[in-house]
Parts: C-alpha cells; sequence; structure tokens
C-alpha cells in the first residue's frame, strides 16, 4: 500500500470514530505498525487535519478536513466510474452531462497511473430503452429543490384517469421504470406514481408546506411500517 492510499485509509477510520480512539487499535485497523500510525497522523497533521490527542489519550478527527480526490483506490475509481455510466445511461440528458463532467473532474487530478481506471471499460451498464413518458426530470427535479407543488394527469392499471396534485419528495428508479413520490393532496396520504402511467406534468407555482427531507422520513417510516405489517401477516397466514 502506498503513502497516499495508507493516509486516506487512518482518515476514514478516524472519521467513522466519534470518540477518541487509541493508537494500537489504529494501527490493528490500519493493519500497520504503532510507529507507522504516529508518523501517519504527524503527516495529516502538518496537511492541515485538525487531529486532536497524543499517544496514551487516543486520536480525534475534527470535521471539515478533506484530502484531495487523487487518494481514491483504484476500486473507488472503478465503483465511481460505473456509477457514472448508470446515471448516463438510465437518467436523463442533464444528470447523464453532469456525471460526465464529475468524471471529468475526478480524472483530471488523479496520478497518472490510475488516470486510464476512470476510461475501464471491464464493466458496462445498458443503456434504458426509450420510453414514451410525459414526466421530465428537470421539471421534477426542480419542484423537488423549490419545493413547488406538481399537478399531474394519472392512469391507474384499469386505465381510469384523475388529475391530482403532488408533493413531489423523489424518485426511484428501476430495471425499466421510474416511480415518482410525493404526498397526494386527493388521498391525503404519501403516494408512488409510475412515470409511464402519468400522462400530463406540470409544475405549480404554488410551493408545499414543511421541509422535504422531513416528508422523506416520513415516507419511509410509513413504508417500513407497511413491510412489516404484511412480513408479520404472512407469517401469521
Amino acid at each position: 500500500m502506498s503513502k497516499s492510499q495508507r493516509l486516506f485509509v487512518l482518515m476514514q477510520i478516524l472519521r467513522r470514530h466519534r470518540h477518541p480512539v487509541s493508537g494500537s487499535n489504529l494501527a490493528t485497523e490500519a493493519g500497520v505498525s504503532l510507529r507507522t500510525i504516529y508518523r501517519d497522523i504527524a503527516d495529516l497533521q502538518a496537511l492541515g487535519a485538525q487531529i486532536e490527542g497524543e499517544p496514551g489519550f487516543g486520536y480525534v478527527l475534527q470535521p471539515g478536513f478533506l484530502l484531495p480526490p487523487l487518494m481514491f483506490s483504484e476500486q473507488e475509481i472503478q465503483a465511481l466510474a460505473l456509477g457514472a455510466q448508470w446515471v448516463s445511461r438510465q437518467t436523463d440528458e442533464e444528470f447523464a452531462l453532469a456525471a460526465r463532467n464529475a468524471l471529468a473532474k475526478i480524472g483530471a487530478v488523479l496520478p497518472s497511473e490510475l488516470r486510464h481506471k476512470v476510461d475501464d471499460n471491464a464493466f458496462h451498464v445498458g443503456r434504458r430503452p426509450k420510453q414514451l413518458e410525459a414526466v421530465d426530470l428537470r421539471i421534477v427535479r426542480q419542484a423537488m429543490r423549490d419545493q413547488h407543488k406538481l399537478s399531474i394527469v394519472y392512469r391507474d392499471p384499469k386505465g381510469a384517469k384523475t388529475t391530482r396534485t403532488i408533493w413531489p419528495i423523489g424518485v426511484a428508479f428501476f430495471d425499466s421504470r421510474r416511480v415518482l413520490a410525493g404526498w397526494c393532496e386527493m388521498r391525503k396520504d404519501f403516494r408512488s406514481f409510475r412515470a409511464d402511467r402519468i400522462e400530463k406534468l406540470r409544475l405549480k407555482s404554488e410551493r408545499y408546506p414543511g421541509r422535504r427531507r422531513d416528508l422523506v422520513k416520513q415516507w419511509r417510516a410509513q413504508v417500513d411500517a407497511d413491510r412489516r405489517k404484511a412480513l408479520l401477516e404472512r407469517l401469521e397466514g
């Protein structure tokens, strides 16, 4: 393991511990000697990391310090490249461009011996089949970012159509399907809407109340409760 990779590993270990951790425990987790830990901590402090502590007491990292992305391991680079490929082929053009730009920025600061891993073609993500959908993800992202309501015309599995006002809180991407999650004013509850059943979508000027992340927590709690209930019913049946 190179020194740069070793320093990155040590930083990751320190980030996981909110309370002081002894040098011997750091050495065990990092797989190096205690002397190396003391030397690496001194090097990180010289780079600007606010690591407080001393031998015999333990060390704790204050938040805010980041190592440059050149500390990525080979597997981490491959994972990022694969993730960017998935975004570019499974979402929309705006997100695809953002993924390519992010990957280019990472590649620009990587050392030369790792830069080629960004373009590694050992892994492949298939392209999402073209589907006619009324859902423009740019509008959905804007609505979620600014907490604006959406007006949709939705078709249920039997073909019946309803016009609804929803508070969009998230989008889920599956192999061949997109699902928009939000609060439905008509149902007065959280609902999930398949994108291929949304026939019309319009951004409204009216904002929805509260904070989106709080609504996401409520929605996830409800989903978890429903899953537990369904599991219990299956076990009891």
